[in-house]
């Protein structure tokens, strides 16, 4: 059966020179880089090396690059160790569109009494910067607002929201797991604190990421128990995986523009054909200020979950929601705060694009994926009739 994986948001197949530039670290290359002996010494090189990559990837210095496990990790070192290095500041904001990573981090530091502010998203899927810049007070340790939305590609104002936290003295993070290689990113430009990362949205195996701070930004460590990562971050360096992202990052770059061209036309092909051929089909979020890649199209009056099973039986792989919340029959928080009717929440559908995707592909999913709808449709309680 012909398999087409459009789900790349959740996660990407991993890069053929990624794997290949890892394999001498399984075997050859154990070292330890911490160790003193040539062996680790050897090793340490390479991670020097990935750290000088990744970091001109974002434009970047090599030093305000620590490694961590994944962005999950660095979204709860952002907003944690803001708070442990501000101790008289704790108030947190942040919006209602962000992944679970931020958001429930912010509700615990809420329930051991910081004040959280969730600033909401139009129809869009976009922030008022007037009620941003409203929100900040003395008081503010850290606003954290993702580069990227994970579920609608929509893009939020980074640079506008970086020098509101500039001009107020205020710590900003950005989420950035998937804006990073997709988009151009250029921290030299616009005034982040903190950025987070994560290896396996950009064709590295799962377990790497990493979080660029700007030198002098109040954090304290999240991780303790060595002196790694300049005593940022400790734990033993996972030196395969952090030379595979190095490698990742130098790719992204290198297709960046056929991210933002080839791969953007086929995602726009792919949408506009599904929305034509599919009677009450919608796009969610903005239709320009979004990823090149992503395209989320609510099927009213059908489950998403039973989309995804006809989908996956011609071997089509797409998601509903998030990969993270995909195991719950509760729709998207981010589709709900988008205002979405409640006859389409239900059934957004997610196809998430890479540069592995061609046009054969995309011209099979068009095919099958309108009688998948037709056959749906005809089976809702829901057309025609009362929704409750």
């Amino acid at each position: 059966m012909k398999e087409v994986y459009l789900d790349n948001n959740a996660t990407t197949p991993i890069a053929p020179e990624v794997a290949e530039a890892m394999q001498p670290f399984f075997t050859t290359e154990y070292g330890n880089p911490s160790s003193m002996h040539t062996i680790g010494g050897r090793v340490k090189k390479y991670l020097d090396r990935a750290r000088e990559q990744l970091a001109a990837l974002i434009n970047a210095e090599p030093d305000e690059i620590t490694f961590t496990s994944c962005g999950t990790e660095s979204n709860n070192w952002a907003l944690r160790g803001s708070l442990l290095a501000q101790p008289g500041r704790r108030h947190i904001v942040t919006t209602k569109v962000e992944h679970p990573a931020v958001l429930e981090v912010a509700a615990y530091l809420g329930s051991r009494g910081a004040r959280v502010t969730q600033l909401f998203v139009d129809g869009d899927g976009l922030l008022n910067l007037d009620e941003l810049r409203a929100a900040i007070t003395d008081e503010t340790a850290i606003v954290s607002a993702m580069w990227a939305n994970n579920e609608t590609g929509v893009i939020f104002p980074i640079q506008e929201i970086a020098e509101i936290c500039a001009e107020k003295g205020v710590s900003f993070h950005t989420d950035a797991v998937q804006a990073v290689g997709k988009i151009p990113i250029d921290v030299k430009k616009t005034p982040v604190s903190m950025l987070a990362l994560s290896g396996h949205k950009l064709h590295t195996p799962k377990g790497i990421g990493a979080m660029f701070v700007r030198r002098r930004t109040p954090l304290k460590p999240f991780m303790l128990g060595g002196h790694q990562e300049h005593g940022r971050r400790a734990g033993t360096h996972n030196v395969p995986y952090i030379v595979g992202l190095g490698v990742a990052a130098e790719l992204a770059a290198k297709y960046m523009d056929d991210e933002n061209t080839r791969v953007k036309a086929l995602r726009d092909k792919l949408e506009n054909a599904l929305i034509e051929q599919c009677p009450d089909a919608r796009r969610n979020g903005h239709k320009v200020l979004r990823l090149p890649n992503t395209s989320n199209i609510s099927f009213e009056f059908i489950e998403g979950e039973a989309i995804l099973l006809l989908m996956d039986a011609v071997g089509i792989a797409a998601s509903s929601g998030s990969a993270c919340t995909s195991g719950s029959l509760e729709p998207s928080h981010v589709i709900r705060a988008l205002g979405v009717p409640f006859t389409a929440v239900h059934g957004s559908t997610r196809f998430s694009l890479s540069r592995y995707n061609t046009e054969q592909e995309i011209d099979y999913v068009i095919e099958q994926v309108p009688p998948i709808i037709d056959r749906l449709r005809k089976m809702s309680p829901f057309v025609g009739g009362d929704v409750y």
